[in-house]
């Protein structure tokens, strides 16, 4: 079993759920190392004093807020820890919301709950309150030394908590170029829609894949083996100037594709 990453309790109300939190997400990043050239060396970094150029340990290092150029105030953990915080122990569920109500653009990382021992009974009753209300909580609970807001749901019967940002976190999207009037003919939008409905499918995850990770895989198992690393030439993408022309060629080439993949499903079912 994993190890939780932080222990502490769902609170709503007068009730309180004891609970872990897990990772939910298991990063597949191809990671290089840095390396020296001239001797495959590994690159380290070392924390440098700027202004006396020693070596720090880290029991020497405090936390700094520049509030002007150059000059700081500073807080030891101590202090750090002093800072009162609502939720540093507890995930407090503040309002129950449709989750078609937040915009996808706030969400960050998601995390696994489970309950304590203890908790099991509170655990399921809200997991199958939730879920019959069709609704998710809307919580803070603080991760890291920063508070988060996050949301509660309900997955394959698990609470999944998925931090949020912040609203003032979220940039505006001011973009001069969306400001000028454009002519979409009628023709053009029909056959925008077409394309659309072309690829319209329902979510199937397993269907993708990382395919630069692989062929990253692949690469690095021929230079294990003392091969060379094939260069694949690259193509540059057509260039069509007229719109009309792209989405009918856009649209021609999705029918076709649409039609391979019926075809294959169907001999996939006959075998």
């Amino acid at each position: 079993m994993p190890r939780s990453i932080w222990k502490g309790a769902i609170t709503f109300g007068l009730i309180t759920i004891p609970v872990g939190l897990f990772t939910a997400i298991e990063e597949k990043d191809f990671r290089f190392n840095q390396l020296h050239s001239k001797d495959n060396g590994r690159i380290k970094y070392k924390r440098v004093c700027t202004i006396c150029g020693e070596e720090v340990p880290y029991d020497e290092i405090v936390k700094g807020y520049e509030f002007e150029k150059d000059n700081y105030v500073v807080f030891t953990e101590e202090e750090m820890a002093q800072i009162p915080a609502d939720s540093i122990k507890a995930i407090d569920i503040v309002s129950f919301v449709p989750l078609d109500e937040i915009d996808p653009i706030y969400f960050q990382k998601p995390y696994y709950l489970a309950p304590e021992p203890s908790g099991i009974k509170a655990y399921k009753l809200l997991e199958k309150a939730l879920t019959e209300a069709g609704k998710v909580g809307v919580a803070k609970i603080t991760l890291r030394e920063k508070e988060r807001l996050a949301t509660l749901r309900v997955k394959d019967g698990v609470f999944i908590l998925e931090t949020m940002h912040w609203p003032d976190e979220i940039r505006e999207a001011a973009f001069e170029e969306l400001s000028k009037n454009v002519e979409i003919r009628a023709q053009e939008l029909a056959m925008a829609k077409s394309l659309i409905e072309n690829l319209s499918d329902h979510f199937q995850p397993e269907e993708f894949h990382d395919a630069y990770r692989e062929r990253l895989e692949e690469a690095v198992k021929a230079k294990v083996e003392g091969m060379e690393v094939a260069v694949a030439p690259s193509k540059e993408p057509t260039q069509i100037l007229d719109l009309m022309e792209a989405l009918k060629a856009s649209v021609e080439a999705t029918r076709q594709k649409t039609k391979d993949k019926e075809e294959t499903k169907e001999k996939a079912k006959a075998s």
